[in-house]
């Protein structure tokens, strides 16, 4: 909870103040009518207040990465705790997860295949530890990665051998940039 939002909370307690009220209201019997109308009505306008207070944390787009004027990129932390880029390798678009403790650039076998490579017909000669234990790599040279405004051409990188739910934008790439810094939820590459 390093992000406390104290009008999530506010939210919240609201809903559990009208769940509270609603029972409430409900198992008293000595109360009027009136009374226990005007306290539903209450409630639900409440509640609907709460309800579109939340809608905008909800819908709002896991992320929003944004280049300014001066050449950075800026990408929001997500819900999760992670840091999500899109990058375009040999033209397709691929979806990374920024990782600064990853030595390279390291895709899956079907972001590999999306940006033009054949995963089958790669020799998976390196090893590589992780979370998961030990898998094999195969090292490969991609033709062009775009980020933003950015473009840099023949870049090392490998392919996952074994199983991988995203991309990984290892320091391989992250040190092209002249600066990488995080601040307030976002991080700022620098170039």
């Amino acid at each position: 909870m390093a992000d406390f939002d104290t009008s999530r909370l506010i939210y919240l307690i609201v809903l559990l103040v009208m769940v509270a009220g609603w029972f409430l209201m409900q198992t008293r019997e000595g109360l009027n009518k009136t009374l226990q109308h005007a306290a539903v009505w209450a409630m639900i306008f409440v509640g609907g207040a709460a309800a579109v207070g939340l809608w905008q944390d909800i819908s709002r787009p896991a992320s929003q990465t944004r280049m300014t004027d001066a050449g950075q990129i800026i990408v929001p932390r997500s819900a999760d705790g992670h840091y999500y880029l899109t990058v375009q390798i040999n033209g397709a678009d691929v979806r990374f997860v920024l990782d600064t403790g990853a030595t390279d650039m390291v895709l899956t076998q079907s972001d590999a295949r999306r940006a033009g490579l054949d995963p089958d017909q790669l020799t998976y000669l390196g090893r590589a530890n992780t979370a998961n234990g030990e898998v094999r790599t195969a090292f490969v040279r991609l033709d062009a990665v775009q980020l933003g405004d950015v473009t840099d051409r023949d870049v090392a990188a490998v392919v996952n051998g074994g199983q991988m739910e995203d991309s990984l934008l290892g320091m391989g790439y992250l040190q092209r940039w002249g600066r990488l810094e995080i601040a307030n939820g976002e991080l700022i590459l620098t170039r």
